[in-house]
């Protein structure tokens, strides 16, 4: 899987959520290798895509496209400013990546260290993970080659979400090494929070 995010600032959200969703029916079918996305505006009026491909080679296809091309120009005009783009090739899942009924996706960027720790961990993580945080039904972790993370983090709903991140961590067991270790591995971490999320995937 390959993943790009794009975000910057928007003021005119009503038409670039209405963009979005016209993308969706006009160009999305015959976009090459586009597998769906994760959407939403931070509280501080952030546009924040995170959008999944097949592979690095079909997302460029696709971004020579004509089509796509006068449709990221119609887009472009609704920033407020410079748009950001992280395009990254190593993607690591966490109980299948999430899910298109979320209610509340928190979406996390910071620097990792060690990439093969994380995805080699990971499997023990989420089964820990799932367990201590049910709200919790699923993630992606995009990681650009200078070890840059967007993590996207799929809850059931906010209220859920707040409730498990008030409970103390375990201080001892496989859980808490868990967390200490992943806490080792990152830092440079913000958080951004997408209340109203929506998403999109190939049908």
């Amino acid at each position: 899987m390959f993943i790009q995010i794009i975000q910057g600032r928007c003021k005119r959200q009503d038409e670039m959520r209405a963009l979005g969703d016209r993308w969706l029916r006009e160009v999305a079918p015959q976009a090459p290798g586009w597998l769906g996305g994760t959407y939403g505006f931070t509280d501080d009026g952030e546009m924040i895509a995170v959008i999944r491909f097949e592979s690095k080679d079909a997302a460029m296809a696709n971004s020579q496209r004509p089509e796509q091309q006068a449709f990221w120009a119609e887009m472009e005009r609704l920033y407020d400013g410079p748009v950001e783009f992280h395009d990254c090739e190593r993607v690591v899942m966490m109980m299948d990546g999430g899910s298109d009924q979320a209610g509340f996706v928190q979406v996390i960027r910071g620097k990792l260290d060690d990439p093969d720790a994380l995805e080699s961990g990971m499997h023990d993580m989420e089964t820990m993970l799932h367990e201590a945080r049910p709200e919790i039904i699923g993630a992606t972790f995009a990681i650009e080659d200078d070890g840059t993370f967007t993590e996207t983090v799929a809850f059931t709903d906010e209220a859920a979400a707040r409730r498990g991140e008030s409970q103390a961590m375990p201080i001892s067991g496989p859980m808490h090494d868990a967390m200490m270790q992943f806490d080792h591995m990152v830092h440079d971490v913000e958080y951004r929070d997408l209340h109203a999320p929506w998403f999109a995937s190939r049908t």
